[in-house]
C-alpha cells in the first residue's frame, strides 16, 4: 500500500514538473515573440525609413518552408501519450534535444519577421488556393493583407490566429461569429 502510494506521488510529481516546464517554455516563447513585435512597432512608429528588401519567396513559401515544420517541432515537443502499455511523457531531455526546439522557436520568429516584409506575395502569380472551398484565393489574401497591413505586427498568437480566420479560413471565422451570437 504505501509503495503504491509513493508510485502515485512520484507520477504525480512528475507531471507537475512536465507541465511546469511545458508552461514555462510556451511562456518564454510567447515573451521573445511578443517583445520581438514590440520593438518592430516602436521603430515603423519612430518613423525610420524602411529598408527596401528583395523578396524572392512568397508568404505561402515562408509558411511551408519554416513556420509550419519550425511550429510543428516546437508544439509536438511536449506530450503526454496514454495507451494500454501506460503513460508516456515525451518532453526535451538533453542539451541537443533543448537546442534543437530552441532553433525551431527562432525560425518561427524570423520567419514571422520575414512575413512582414513590405512588398511580399502572397503566392507566385497563377497559383491557386490548395481547397478553394475553404481558403480564400491567393490574389483575394492579397489585398486584404494590403489594406490592413498594420495588424501583421501584434502579439505572435493573435497575428497567427486572426491571420488564418480572415485570410484562409473566413467561412470557419462567420461559424465562429454565429456561434458567439447564440451564446
Amino acid at each position: 500500500m504505501e509503495l503504491q502510494f509513493t508510485a502515485a506521488r512520484s507520477i504525480n510529481l512528475f507531471c507537475r514538473k512536465v507541465a511546469m516546464r511545458k508552461y514555462l517554455f510556451f511562456a518564454l516563447v510567447n515573451v521573445v515573440i511578443l517583445a520581438t513585435s514590440g520593438c518592430t512597432a516602436k521603430q515603423a512608429q519612430q518613423g525610420q525609413q524602411e529598408p527596401e528588401f528583395r523578396t524572392t519567396a512568397t508568404i505561402k513559401d515562408i509558411m511551408d518552408s519554416m513556420i509550419d515544420p519550425g511550429s510543428d517541432v516546437v508544439w509536438d515537443s511536449v506530450e503526454t501519450i496514454v495507451s494500454a502499455k501506460g503513460t508516456e511523457e515525451k518532453m526535451p531531455r538533453t542539451d541537443e534535444e533543448w537546442k534543437n526546439v530552441r532553433n525551431h522557436a527562432l525560425m518561427i520568429l524570423e520567419g514571422t519577421n520575414l512575413l512582414l516584409i513590405p512588398g511580399r506575395h502572397v503566392a507566385k502569380p497563377g497559383e491557386k488556393a490548395e481547397d478553394p472551398k475553404v481558403e480564400l484565393a491567393p490574389e483575394q489574401i492579397e489585398t486584404l493583407i494590403n489594406q490592413d497591413r498594420a495588424s501583421w505586427g501584434d502579439g505572435i498568437d493573435k497575428a497567427c490566429e486572426n491571420c488564418h480566420l480572415k485570410y484562409w479560413y473566413p467561412n470557419e471565422a462567420k461559424t465562429l461569429q454565429q456561434q458567439e451570437q447564440k451564446q
